[in-house]
């Protein structure tokens, strides 16, 4: 007897056929280890197109690379491997890896990838739900957690950090308290969400009416493709200063005054419950003086180290003034911008040397002045003792009628 079948596909009004996407499969309950002898439903969700077969055939399962006689969405399993599913016309579906254990303690951890900001939940589980006491969880080799009995570990918003190695210890009563007992150790895996932002320049927005010209950044980042409906939000910074607070807008226009200064931009991508924020390197824009090119330069922040919000350095190049006028014995100074030829010594200009005698001069002479003024009043001072000690009798000496010596100007007298 010959088999018919009436195979009916929907296609888009454009006449081609879409592209499908692989399905999702899917772990009830969600842990990928579990005790020998029970068993798990897995679920394959994707596209199934319209069809009317005699024997329909609408889900294909893999165990590695064994086809499973079951077309079901979903079916039961309690053999340990990699399982896959496929429905027709789409690839196949990312693995799900399931394990079987026959110890007395298993570190239960999620079959589907943890993004970062999601809950990272994990369980320590005795043999067919058997009470663990004394319970500790384990990151890499390190406590990170006790309860006294059977407890969930949870990390409320799972980062990169928290991705490694995980085990778990603890005791049972079988039917006295045992020893204590260790889990095998599970990988775990926490995915990134979004890359670390960039800052880009995009280019210039013209004056239009009322309405300033500028330069228009934009904060370019690339979601996960399991997540890449993930809405996130911008913020734009100048130095540590917000310029523009958490938008949907992913660019911003910098005014034009301040896009002709010198100055340091960064940008900050977040989810909306800010669960997660990522910081782009900071962009610096051409100095005043220098067009502004439409390439962006960022400079990378090195590691884990914070931003460094200091202004760059701006060389500047200022020429030199010569501290004496450039000119020749029988001729005016030279003319701006000229160069002088060749000519006596008198054109070169004073060595340092020579400009501190110069500096010197003045103060020679005040020191000198100063000198002679002390003078007088020591002569003067002198001439009163020498009254005071011999009374009727005059002592002259040749300050008491001057104190100037002759060149020099005259000082100050001084009375008793």
């Amino acid at each position: 007897m010959w088999e018919l079948t009436v195979l009916l596909l929907l296609v888009p009004s454009g006449g081609q056929a879409a592209t499908l996407e692989k399905p999702i499969l899917s772990l009830h309950p969600p842990w990928t280890t579990i005790f020998k002898g029970e068993k798990v439903t897995l679920r394959c969700d994707g596209y199934h197109p319209l069809l009317l077969e005699i024997r329909p055939i609408s889900t294909l399962w893999y165990l590695g690379h064994l086809l499973l006689p079951s077309y079901k969405k979903s079916i039961e399993v309690h053999t340990p491997g990699v399982y896959r599913c496929q429905t027709r016309g789409a690839p196949v579906s990312d693995p799900i890896h399931l394990s079987v254990s026959n110890d007395w303690l298993i570190l239960q951890v999620p079959y589907a990838a943890v993004f970062e900001g999601e809950p990272l939940v994990m369980r320590c589980r005795g043999w067919y739900d058997k009470i663990v006491y004394k319970l500790h969880y384990y990151h890499d080799g390190q406590p990170v957690r006790y309860f006294h009995s059977s407890a969930n570990y949870t990390v409320p918003q799972a980062r990169a950090s928290d991705s490694g190695r995980y085990q778990c210890s603890g005791t049972m009563r079988i039917p006295v308290e045992s020893a204590p007992m260790f889990s095998a150790k599970v990988a775990v895996t926490v995915q990134e969400l979004f890359q670390a932002p960039v800052l880009r320049v995009m280019g210039r927005v013209e004056a239009r009416g009322t309405a300033f010209g500028g330069v228009v950044l934009r904060c370019e980042t690339r979601l996960h493709p399991q997540k890449r409906d993930t809405p996130l939000q911008f913020a734009f910074y100048k130095y540590s200063r917000p310029v523009r607070r958490y938008d949907w807008d992913a660019e911003y226009t910098v005014p034009e005054p301040e896009a002709e200064e010198l100055e340091s931009y960064w940008c900050e991508a977040a989810t909306a419950s800010r669960s997660v924020r990522k910081r782009s390197p900071w962009l610096q824009l051409p100095g005043r003086g220098s067009p502004l090119g439409l390439a962006s330069t960022t400079a990378p922040v090195p590691g884990n180290q914070p931003l460094s919000f200091r202004k760059p350095p701006v060389s500047r190049w200022v020429p030199s003034v010569p501290s004496v006028p450039n000119v020749t014995a029988a001729g005016p100074p030279f003319p701006a911008g000229g160069a002088p030829t060749a000519g006596p010594p008198a054109c070169a200009p004073p060595t340092p040397f020579q400009q501190t005698a110069g500096a010197l001069k003045p103060d020679v002479a005040l020191l000198l002045r100063e000198m002679q003024l002390l003078q007088g009043l020591l002569s003067r001072v002198l001439l009163e003792l020498e009254t005071q000690a011999f009374p009727g009798h005059t002592v002259e000496t040749p300050t008491s009628h001057s104190a100037v010596s002759p060149g020099t100007p005259e000082t100050a007298t001084v009375e008793s």
